[in-house]
This record gives structure tokens, C-alpha cells and sequence, in this order.
């Protein structure tokens, strides 16, 4: 692998996005449903400008007290509806400076629940192609979000995590779990070489799964994230792994 994405979800008011912005290639902005708001999504477009980074939408269930981690019942009618809005109101603000959105990456519960659910991952799906269909769809490796993408035509981007642990069917372990978030360096850092080199992820029980991976997660809400980051990119860079966005289906 020559080169390789960093992602990170900013935007939801964490004190670190000033210094993530600066190792990523692309950032997920969230649009006020679970986290932040309009003056938020001014700022971090602006930032984004100013380090380069390529700017995405990050729909969530409406639900700021959980933080949009809490599985959530909806139509697909409605999925659908509420992320063209959130969409549109991160595209309004990126527009509004001179930018323009690259991608979608759904938040939480959404992504997690659309990872497994063709239904709601065509609703997402739709939603982001009905608003551009030049924009790239961000999902978990193999799962029916990316499915669903490509079936509409989206180009998609394929994601996995430097520092969540997997179950035995490729999903995350749920933030709940002890263990679902790796807050030691060298541990996310064997995993994170482990997708890219050999394409192999490890179970929390030791098993191999497959794994494709067009873009890293990084996560900047805990203590150690910059550092962690900054280290990442670092080791990548030095193992002749460049960090760049993924290229739009209509570059």
C-alpha cells in the first residue's frame, strides 16, 4: 500500500481539532443532530480549509443527550430525511466559504446500525446520492453501508479503526464493552499496520478476519488522541505510506 487516508469525526466540540486537523487528510463535521452547531461547522470548514483537509458531512439519529450512541427506531423514510438535512446544512456552511463536501460518514449508532441493516444503509445511501452524487460514502469494511453504496453508484470508502476492538463477524465491539477502545498507543498501532500491510484485523478473540481499508479512523475525543495521531502518521510516513484523501469517483 502506497498511500493511505486518516479520518477523524470533528466538530462535536472536542478540545483537540485544531491538532488532529493537522495530521488528517479528511474530517467528518457533525451537523447538529448529535453534536454541534452552526457556529461550530463554521469554524471547522474554516479550519479544514486552512490545513488542506477534505471536508465531510457526519449525519446522526437526533439524539444530543446520548451523543448519538444509542440505537434509535426510524422509518427509513425518515433516516433518509434527516441526513439530506444534515447534509444540506454542512454544505450550505462549506459552500458559504468557498468550499465543497467530499464525503459522507454517518455518527455512532447510525453508522453502526447501517453497517448490518440493508434497509437503512439504502436510505443513507440514497440520502447522500439524492443531495450529490459526486460525493463518496464512508463505511465500515464490507458491510451493507458500503454495499448499498455501490449498488447506487456512490463511490465509497471502505474504513476501518486504529483504535476499536472487532467482534468475530467484523463489527466493532460496542463502546459499552471493556475493552472496545484501545487507549494504548502500541496496541492501536499493531492493528492499524496489521489492516494496512497484511489486510487482517484480530478479533477481541484472536481470530483473522479480512479486512479492506481505503481510510483509517482516528479517533481525537480522549486524552492521548494528538499524540496517538501525530504517532500514526509518523510511523506510516516512515514506512513509505503516504497520507492522502481518497479520490472522488468524478475527480
Amino acid at each position: 500500500m502506497s498511500s493511505i487516508d486518516l479520518n477523524a469525526d470533528l466538530g462535536e466540540g472536542m478540545p483537540n481539532d485544531q491538532e488532529i486537523m493537522r495530521v488528517i487528510s479528511s474530517c467528518n463535521i457533525a451537523c447538529g443532530f448529535h453534536a454541534g452547531d452552526k457556529v461550530m461547522m463554521n469554524k471547522t470548514v474554516d479550519l479544514a480549509l486552512e490545513c488542506q483537509v477534505n471536508i465531510g458531512a457526519h449525519p446522526s439519529f437526533p439524539d444530543r443527550f446520548h451523543f448519538g450512541r444509542i440505537n434509535k427506531h426510524f422509518a427509513p423514510k425518515e433516516v433518509f430525511e434527516i441526513v439530506v438535512e444534515q447534509i444540506e446544512a454542512l454544505n450550505l456552511v462549506a459552500r458559504r466559504a468557498g468550499a465543497s463536501l467530499s464525503h459522507v460518514k454517518p455518527h455512532g449508532a447510525l453508522y453502526n446500525m447501517a453497517s448490518v441493516s440493508p434497509e437503512l444503509a439504502y436510505a443513507i445511501g440514497e440520502a447522500v446520492y439524492s443531495v450529490d452524487s459526486r460525493l463518496m460514502l464512508f463505511g465500515m469494511s464490507h458491510s451493507c453501508l458500503t454495499a448499498a453504496g455501490s449498488q447506487l453508484g456512490l463511490r465509497v470508502v471502505h474504513e476501518a479503526f486504529a483504535d476499536r476492538a472487532y467482534l468475530k463477524a467484523g463489527e466493532l465491539m460496542p463502546r459499552s464493552s471493556p475493552g472496545a477502545v484501545f487507549f494504548h498507543e502500541d496496541q492501536a498501532l499493531t492493528q492499524t499496520l496489521s489492516i494496512l500491510i497484511d489486510q487482517v484485523v484480530y478479533d477481541v478473540g484472536g481470530n483473522r478476519i479480512p479486512i479492506k481499508a481505503d481510510t483509517v479512523c482516528l479517533h481525537g475525543d480522549w486524552y492521548g488522541a494528538v499524540t496517538f495521531a501525530r504517532k500514526i502518521k509518523g510511523t506510516l510516513i516512515q514506512r513509505g505510506i503516504s497520507i492522502l484523501p481518497p479520490k472522488a469517483a468524478f475527480a
